[in-house]
C-alpha cells in the first residue's frame, strides 16, 4: 500500500486495518497438539488470509475453545503456532476465526485504509430539523421511544436485519425538554457508527424547562432510543450540527485546513472536539474520533471540506486500527 499521498499507486493492495469481525481462513493441522498447557500447530497450507494470535480454531478433532496464543516460526502464514488447550489431534482441516479485537491491525471489511499523509473529509450536511429522530412525546415511565424517521434520516434495514434510522452523515443528537416542570430522565441512544461499530450514549434531560441537551457521540445509524423515567413534560430527539470526524483526530494541529460554505476562502471558525481516547469507552465519554461544529448552520448546500494530517500510526505499512479509527466504541462490535 502507499505510505504517502504522493507515492505511486499501482493498484489495490490488501490492507489489514478495519473493523471486520468475521474473517475466515483455513489451515491444515499436520502435527498433534498434545503438550501440557498447550501445544504446537504446524500449518502447511493456508487459503485466504493469514493467521493471527487470538484466532479460534474449530474442527472435528480440535477441542472447543482452542485459540492461537503465540507465533512459533513463521509470521502469519505457513509455520508453527502455540495453541491454548492441551489435546491430541490427528491431521485435520480446521477453520480459524479472527476478530478485530484479536488482531491489530485487523482485516479490512469496513474501514478507511490505505491512507496517505492527509485525509480529505468532504461532506454536505443537510439542515437539522426539530424532532426528526423522535417526535414530541411525554414519557410516563420507562419506555422505548418511537423513531420518527424525519427529514435528514432514512429508515433502513441492515444486513443483520436490524431496522435503523440512518442519518445523512454521522452526527450527535440532542434531547429537547418542553415547558413545564420537568423531572430528569436518562435517554439512551443505541446504534452504530459509520464503520458499523455498535455504540450507545446516555443523555440526561435535566430539570430545566425549555432546554436542549446535546450528546457528544456521532451516530450514523440509530436502532433504538429508551428513557429511564417519566419526564412530566414533552421531549423530542433530533439531529445536531455536531458532526463526526471520519478518522481519529487527537488535537487541533492535525486539522490542517477547514473550509465551509461557498463565499469565503478563510478558514472556518468552527468548534472542534478532539477524539476521546478513554479506553474502554462508556455511555458518557466523547466521540472516539472527534467532532466538528461548523461556524454556521448546515443547510444541505454548504460544503464542509477538512484536510486532516494523518499520523504514522494511522497510515503506511505499520498502521493500526486504533491509530486510524480510535478506541473501540462502548458496545461489543
Amino acid at each position: 500500500m502507499p505510505q504517502f499521498s504522493d507515492d505511486l499507486f499501482l493498484g489495490a493492495a490488501t490492507t489489514y486495518m478495519g473493523t471486520s469481525t468475521n474473517h475466515l481462513s483455513q489451515a491444515v493441522l499436520t502435527a498433534s497438539i498434545a503438550t501440557t498447557g498447550g501445544g504446537t500447530m504446524t500449518v502447511t497450507a493456508i487459503a485466504g488470509v493469514p493467521l493471527f494470535v487470538g484466532m479460534v480454531l474449530v474442527g472435528a478433532n480440535v477441542t472447543a475453545g482452542t485459540t492461537i496464543t503465540a507465533f512459533g516460526t513463521g509470521t502469519g502464514g505457513t509455520g508453527t503456532y502455540t495453541v491454548s488447550i492441551s489435546q491430541t489431534a490427528a491431521s485435520a482441516t480446521v477453520t480459524a476465526y479472527g476478530t478485530s479485537d484479536l488482531g491489530d491491525p485487523s482485516l479490512m471489511g469496513l474501514g478507511v485504509g490505505p491512507l496517505g499523509r492527509t485525509y480529505i473529509w468532504d461532506v454536505v450536511p443537510v439542515a437539522i430539523t426539530t424532532a426528526n429522530v423522535v417526535a414530541s412525546v411525554t414519557p410516563t415511565g420507562v419506555a422505548t421511544l418511537t423513531l420518527a424517521y424525519g427529514k435528514g434520516t432514512q429508515q433502513k434495514v441492515r444486513a443483520d436485519g436490524v431496522t435503523v434510522a440512518q442519518l445523512d452523515t454521522p452526527r450527535a443528537v440532542s434531547v429537547a425538554v418542553g415547558a413545564g416542570t420537568p423531572t430528569t430522565s436518562n435517554v439512551t441512544i443505541t446504534g452504530y457508527d459509520v464503520y458499523g461499530q455498535s455504540m450507545s450514549e446516555v443523555i440526561a434531560t435535566g430539570t430545566t424547562q425549555s432546554t436542549t441537551v446535546s450528546g457528544k457521540k456521532a451516530f450514523f445509524q440509530i436502532s433504538s432510543i429508551t428513557n429511564s423515567a417519566a419526564t412530566a413534560v414533552a421531549i423530542t430527539v433530533q439531529t445536531t450540527d455536531i458532526l463526526g470526524l471520519p478518522v481519529a483526530v487527537p488535537s487541533v494541529p492535525f486539522l490542517s485546513a477547514v473550509k465551509f460554505g461557498t463565499s469565503t476562502i478563510a478558514q472556518d471558525a468552527g468548534t472542534f472536539v478532539a477524539a476521546d481516547a478513554t479506553n474502554p469507552a462508556t455511555t458518557t465519554t466523547g466521540d472516539v474520533r472527534g467532532t466538528y461544529v461548523p461556524s454556521a448552520a448546515t443547510d444541505g448546500s454548504k460544503r464542509l471540506v477538512a484536510i486532516v494530517a494523518i499520523r504514522g500510526i494511522a497510515c503506511g505499512p505499520n498502521a493500526t486500527r486504533l491509530g486510524a479509527l480510535g478506541v473501540n466504541q462502548n458496545l461489543a462490535s
